[in-house]
């Protein structure tokens, strides 16, 4: 193995920020990919360093591991990443990131109001939801999570 090509999983956590623990969890999710030494011990590709961050921004938009997962499974094992490779997963993830935007646009407008939760304890509610209807269409808020 050419040393420069890759780290150590104590040195992946240094450089990420991530504990030691969260990327044994990782590896074993099938987000990263280790090799391991004569010794057993585990070697990541420095590239993996971007793969961790990734997996991090990722998990701040609110997506989940198995999102995470199916877009990490779209770039390449063993060798760094392109500009294109990074491309197609934002082309990839953009609707899905978009449709989180307007939920999270559509929930600020409403939340100082009536949400459609259909519990008609706020006056609003009289007027949004007489008589409960949004009650008939099911649980939670019916106005917000259409």
């Amino acid at each position: 193995m050419a040393a420069d090509r890759f780290i150590s999983i104590g040195d992946l956590a240094r450089r990420t920020g991530v504990a030691v623990s969260a990327i044994r969890f990782y590896e074993e999710k099938g987000l990263l990919t280790s090799l391991r030494t004569r010794g057993n011990q585990r070697r990541f590709l420095r590239s993996d360093i971007r793969r961790v961050s990734f997996v991090l921004i990722a998990q701040k938009l609110g997506l989940g591991l198995a999102e995470i997962e199916r877009e990490l499974s779209f770039l390449p094992q063993g060798r760094t990443p392109t500009l294109a490779d990074w491309e197609r997963i934002s082309l990839s993830m953009r609707e899905a990131i978009d449709a989180k935007i307007a939920l999270l646009e559509l929930t600020r407008r409403r939340l100082d109001g009536c949400i459609g939760c259909g519990c008609l304890s706020l006056t609003k509610c009289q007027l949004y939801n007489a008589d409960d209807a949004a009650g008939s269409d099911g649980a939670g808020p019916r106005f917000v999570l259409k």
